[in-house]
């Protein structure tokens, strides 16, 4: 069930990422071609900055379900249990309490924003634009509870060692090129 549902995330948020990263190749390039033209887009940088921001809160959040971000995965790992748990204990509380907290501030931010709206596209709510605070913050903590269990066991698990990212061809010793 639990693996389900970390495929699932997973698979949504690399579509989120790839969506938002082709559509801010595609926003600035319209925004290089129309300048270029001499009919440059007013909105394009405002956008532009926009999907930045929020492909770089989704990709946190894919980074997360990879235990991809900054740590100590071989000091942590290499350390008995009774010391790599309650290290593993202490970076969580950290991370996730630095996380709730950016979901609480993004969601009061909703309260200030009020009826405001995009400068150069005034159709659209800054509301929108900003709900990617909490709903990122949100994603990265539900992408730390889903892979704790996997960092709670450490190497050896039989999940692999989950802060190195997925293992590559060459890593097992199926794939090895010395001579058996």
């Amino acid at each position: 069930m639990r693996r389900r549902f970390r495929n699932g995330l997973q698979r949504a948020l690399e579509f989120a990422v790839v969506a938002l990263m082709v559509a801010l190749a595609l926003v600035v390039v319209l925004g290089v071609v129309f300048r270029r033209f001499g009919a440059a887009l007013v909105w394009y940088d405002e956008v532009a900055s926009i999907l930045l921001a929020w492909l770089t809160f989704y990709g946190a959040a894919l980074a997360a379900l990879h235990r991809a971000h900054i740590g100590f995965p071989k000091l942590v790992d290499g350390l008995p249990p009774r010391f790599r748990r309650p290290l593993i204990l202490l970076g969580e509380v950290f991370v996730l309490g630095f996380f709730m907290v950016t979901a609480w501030a993004g969601w009061r931010v909703f309260g200030i924003l009020g009826g405001e709206t995009l400068v150069s596209l005034p159709w659209v709510p800054q509301r929108l634009v900003q709900s990617v605070i909490p709903i990122g913050a949100i994603l990265f903590i539900i992408a730390e509870l889903v892979t704790l269990p996997e960092v709670w066991e450490g190497p050896g698990s039989g999940e692999g060692d989950s802060r190195e990212g997925d293992s590559k061809a060459g890593d097992s010793p199926e794939h090895s090129a010395a001579p058996v």
